[in-house]
Formats: structure tokens, sequence, C-alpha cells
């Protein structure tokens, strides 16, 4: 962008970085307050992100959705009882039920080298929209996805994936949940990478890729990144700040 744009057309240096950002630049004005357009635009981008911060996730469609790519889910729910409770204490949504605790040990037969968890998380819309097709685009780079266990979990935190992965013995956990909605992404996925899962790990010691959906990283440059954390955790034998994402290398085998 020359300096001379920049000086004499502030509309068109605007409308430049309107057209690389969903960031709201140079929003118009009316006198010394914002435009009507632009305080709509505002106030329908905030009820969006409520939406998805409150819309409860659709197991009834994302269970056959699953089955129908091969993957027989298990359903599993925090200690959280219901939205209200989980948004209101962070800590209930670490644990999990005694009922989806009872149920997970039950399927504790043998070690498992990963397991994957779907978690609705502050947006369900996220994990609806991308969850599996993100996993469909994953299973080509590491076969290993494709007979993991697969559980959808209910009002969770980041950390019910290490007492979920505990329980089932999984030597990985790969949990994908629904980010905070912003303003301009009220349906961005984040994906966390932990070894050997369990109750207590921190975030140090996990991997995080984030704003997954079509508008951000997209499915095939997210699944070419997990696939790196899948081989370089089990090269290394651990996750987190001594993996970093800046030793990518996208054909390291």
């Amino acid at each position: 962008m020359s300096d001379k744009l920049a000086h004499h057309d502030p509309a068109a240096l605007r409308d430049a970085l309107r057209a690389h950002t969903p960031a709201r630049v140079g929003l118009r004005s009316a006198g010394r307050s914002l435009a009507t357009s632009e305080i709509l635009d505002l106030n329908w981008s905030l009820a969006q992100a409520r939406d998805a911060l409150h819309t409860p996730l659709s197991v009834v469609t994302l269970v056959p959705a699953c089955a129908a790519e091969g993957w027989m889910p298990l359903r599993a729910h925090s200690a959280a009882q219901d939205r209200s409770e989980y948004l209101r204490r962070p800590d209930l949504g670490r644990q999990l039920s005694e009922a989806s605790r009872e149920t997970l040990t039950t399927q504790h037969t043998q070690p498992r080298p990963l397991a994957i968890v779907l978690a609705d998380g502050l947006s369900s819309l996220a994990v609806e929209r991308h969850a599996l097709p993100l996993l469909v685009a994953l299973r080509n780079l590491s076969p290993e996805v494709v007979t993991a266990p697969l559980v959808i979990a209910e009002q969770a935190r980041v950390a019910l994936g290490d007492e979920i992965g505990e329980l089932l013995d999984a030597e990985l956990i790969l949990f994908m949940i629904g980010e905070r909605p912003g303003l301009s992404s009220p349906d961005s996925l984040g994906v966390y990478l932990t070894w050997s899962p369990k109750r207590g790990r921190t975030d140090a010691e996990r991997n995080c890729i984030s704003n997954i959906r079509p508008e951000g990283l997209r499915y095939a440059e997210a699944a070419e990144k997990i696939a790196f954390y899948l081989r370089a955790a089990r090269q290394l034998g651990r996750t987190g700040v001594d993996l970093k994402e800046d030793s990518l290398l996208p054909h390291q085998t």
C-alpha cells in the first residue's frame, strides 16, 4: 500500500484492508457516532456470539454423522449439570460426571495409542460444523485416527480430555473443542493434543491449534499440523512447550 494512497484516499485504504481481514477497520461514522449500519452489524455479530455460547450441542445429529463416517461415538458429560452451571463453574467442566466415569471405565480393555474427544466447549456450532470434516481430512494422513475411540463430551472444558484419556488408557488424547466466540468468529474450532493424559496435566503440557474453520485455518492445513504433532509426540514422548510449532516439517517421518 503506497503512502500516497493512505494519505489522499483513506476510503481506498480502508477498503483494501477490509479485503484482507474480517476485523472492523475504519468503521463508518455519522457525526461523532458510528453509522447506524455499523451499529446494527455489531449487534448482529454480538447476537451470533451469544447464540454460539448458549446453544446446546446437537448430539442427536452429530452421533449419526460420525457413524456415517465409520466412528461409533461414546457419550460423556462433565460434572456441570446444565449450561448455566457450566458457564458459572469452569471447574465442573473439567471433571467427568460419575455416570460418565463409570461408562468410560467399562471401555478400558487394553491400552490405546490414541483417543479422540469432540467437546462443545464455548461454541457448539464449531464442533457441529468443523470437527467431522477435520477428522475426515486427518484420517488420510494419520491412519490411527480411523480406529481411535471417539467420545462426544458435553459441557466440557479442555482438561476434561485428560480424565477421559486416563480412563481409556490412551497414549495420546486429541481434543477438539469449540473456542470462545468472537465478533467475527462464532464457530472457531480449537484442537489440543496431550501426551499421556491424566488428571492434573497443565496447559504447558499440551499443544494447541486454533481458529480452525473455512475462514481461518482450513481443514487440510489443520490436518497437516495435527498429523505432525501426532508423529512428533510419539518420537519425543511428550507434548507441550518442548514440542514447538516452528519446528514443523511438512513431510517429517
